[in-house]
């Protein structure tokens, strides 16, 4: 088979789809083989919360595909044959778990028995796919993590001493430098801390002892990547063959891995994210094309799969209409372009080599950084790389503010003609099914309500103990996934064992912005004398409500606002409107500000609403920033919210300039 005959595995995403929906598209294009000759399924699933857990309440559905127990995943895969599928889950905290349900499901398709004509072991061993299970990169910029990173990291290598010896075909880590790009990271950042997460990852798979060395290359040979890909394409495509060649070295000479195919840098792309404009949104298509080229263009470190963002995804939920479309330009440059025709066309290219040679140089650099510091984990906890990449991402705001990194439509051509795919602004996005939570929960209610409570008792304890040794959880995990217990328990009953786990901000430690003109000195002096006007120093809570781990957005309004001359109080992400009310009032802030990405805005503000009424501070202002229809903002507003930022308010000086009117305005100041 020719390399035009085999293209890379072509994936949509539906970022934050319903299990309906998600489905729906994806069983279409399995019926319409859009997929190519590989099918592929990206499933992006919730983290260790049941449905009726309060930290979920208003993101059932929005933020993934609920999976809360095995009737779920049985109805998930209903007629799709999982021995015969490669499927992708985005998961990461719970991926053992989830892992261990879909091996589950697959056992009772094939009828599969202990001792029987069709083992469990049978049907593990023609399992294919990969679970995301990056923890680090949670801890660094997406927020699904529980536990602390030590216990986290003996879960991910659970798994892949198990996968190693039942799942040979399955990737059980898919390293993502993408979400690292998305928090702001630059191409060496992005480069050292995926390669510094693998070095982690296989040094505890050593450690452990569960992984002999003959085997050990298998276990370097299934690990696979998840990169992104931004505008810039020929700075993308030299960190590309910089992955490629620092990977080789790596597992070469530190894990002397003789085979090359077991070195072989496998990658995964989803484009960036972080570039999608609100404002004149079609331009988001060349993006995208743009960044596919960065991954596909050099044949020596080309994407082994693909997947496209939607060009609306800055609006919102993107339709499957939207979906295909992205999934249709893969397919032209697949099918219609002579790309796969050709040896790599950049080698002996003078300016590639030479960019490349900096990049490794710049990585390798960084590495060493890390390393000395006692590893990737140690640079968790301590907040280096965080505080990194949250200065770096700082630092890309304020070129694109001053001028010096020019977005079409944002801060440079910004006239426009109407668009007819934004004249009708409430339908150019999907919206979730308001159902889905109620069902999801009311799921959950009869799951519980059929299953062998004694069963899913000892299953859970027989799964403390084994956390509590040495043993490989994986064993114990499957034997709970059969039992019938839901996520949540899982999750609940490591969570008693390994304790819980809050990541450094990364915004005390963080550079802001430079002194820019007279701009941010004005902001300053407004922020200053209100403050003296009001009695004191301006505070501004900014808060992060419910599971909705995106964190960016907060923390580069946290650093501008400290720039500013506010008193910040960020705690992070993962808080229940409760707890943003109980620091609202305890720390008397002047205004509230609430980043919420997830979808749920209309669940999750009126409540901190209600309870700052219920507390009697309602006279305290709240703001909302996130992916808000203008629809939802109309009705934020009516219910009391004081102003709604959206991608298209890309100014944070400007935005600090409107919190100080917005208190003002509340206090009566003129």
């Amino acid at each position: 088979m020719t390399e035009k005959d085999k293209p890379w595995v072509m994936r949509t995403y539906a970022g934050h789809s319903t299990a309906t929906a998600s489905n729906a598209l994806y069983r279409t294009n399995l019926a319409k083989g859009q997929t190519g000759l590989s099918v592929a399924f990206d499933l992006p699933t919730q983290t260790g919360y049941d449905p009726d857990s309060v930290m979920a309440r208003g993101e059932v559905g929005k933020v993934g595909v609920p999976v809360p127990h095995l009737g779920e995943m049985r109805k998930l895969f209903q007629d799709i044959p999982l021995t015969s599928m490669n499927t992708s889950m985005t998961i990461n905290a719970t991926a053992m778990w989830l892992l261990a349900m879909y091996q589950v499901v697959a056992e009772e398709q094939a009828g599969a028995a202990p001792g029987g004509e069709v083992t469990p072991e049978d049907v593990a061993a023609q399992l294919a796919g990969t679970t995301q299970n990056d923890i680090i990169k949670e801890y660094l910029s997406r927020g699904t993590y529980v536990f602390p990173p030590e216990h986290s990291l003996r879960l991910i290598s659970d798994m892949i001493a198990y996968t190693v010896h039942q799942i040979p075909k399955w990737n059980p880590i898919n390293i993502c430098s993408y979400h690292l790009q998305e928090a702001g990271a630059t191409p060496t950042q992005e480069l050292a801390y995926a390669l510094c997460t693998a070095i982690a990852v296989l040094d505890q798979v050593k450690e452990s002892g569960q992984v002999s060395e003959a085997d050990f290359g298998k276990v370097v040979g299934r690990i696979s990547f998840f990169v992104n890909a931004g505008v810039r394409f020929i700075e993308e495509t030299c960190k590309m063959r910089a992955f490629v060649e620092l990977w080789d070295e790596i597992t070469r000479e530190r894990y002397g891995v003789e085979d090359p195919k077991m070195r072989r840098f496998r990658y995964g792309v989803q484009v960036n994210s972080l570039g999608l404009t609100e404002a004149q949104p079609e331009n988001n298509v060349q993006r995208i094309v743009l960044e596919m080229l960065g991954v596909t263009l050099s044949k020596n470190a080309r994407a082994r799969a693909l997947q496209l963002p939607a060009w609306n995804e800055a609006l919102g939920l993107p339709r499957p209409w939207d979906q295909q479309w992205s999934l249709r330009l893969q397919q032209v440059l697949a099918f219609e372009s002579d790309l796969l025709e050709y040896d790599d066309i950049f080698d002996g290219s003078h300016v590639i080599e030479a960019k490349v040679a900096e990049l490794v140089a710049s990585a390798r650099a960084e590495i060493d950084r890390v390393q000395a510091m006692g590893g990737a984990i140690a640079a968790v906890e301590s907040g280096y790389m965080k505080q990194e990449l949250v200065s770096a991402h700082a630092a890309r705001r304020g070129r694109i503010e001053n001028g010096e990194e020019k977005i079409v439509g944002v801060n440079v051509y910004e006239t426009t003609e109407p668009s007819p795919l934004t004249a009708d602004l409430d339908g150019a996005i999907m919206a979730a099914d308001p159902q889905a939570e109620q069902s999801a929960r009311a799921s959950v209610e009869a799951w519980k309500a059929e299953r062998d409570e004694t069963a899913v008792a000892e299953a859970l304890a027989a799964l403390a103990a084994t956390a509590k040794t040495d043993e490989n959880l994986m064993p114990a995990t499957l034997a709970a996934a059969r039992a019938g217990a839901t996520t949540g328990e899982w999750a609940g009953t490591l969570r008693e064992v390994f304790g819980e786990f809050r990541a450094p901000t990364g915004v005390s430690g963080a550079v802001g912005a430079a002194e820019a003109g007279t701009e941010l000195s004005t902001v300053r002096d407004r922020v200053r004398a209100t403050g003296e006007e009001l009695g004191g120093r301006l505070r501004l809570l900014v808060g992060k409500p419910g599971l909705d781990g995106h964190s960016n957005g907060a923390e580069q309004v946290a650093v501008r606002a400290r720039d500013a001359g506010f008193e910040v109080v960020y705690q992070g992400i993962r808080l229940t409107p409760e707890q943003i009310v109980s620091a609202a009032v305890a720390e008397d802030v002047h205004c509230v500000g609430l980043s919420i990405l997830s979808g749920s805005h209309m669940e999750l503000v009126p409540a901190v609403l209600d309870g700052l009424r219920e507390a009697g501070v309602d006279d305290v202002p709240v703001i909302v920033g996130g992916i808000i229809p203008d629809s939802d903002g109309r009705r934020l507003r009516e219910l009391g919210v004081a102003a709604v930022y959206t991608p298209k308010d890309f100014g944070l000086t400007e935005i600090m300039g409107g919190i100080v009117d917005v208190i003002r305005e509340a206090h009566g100041l003129d």
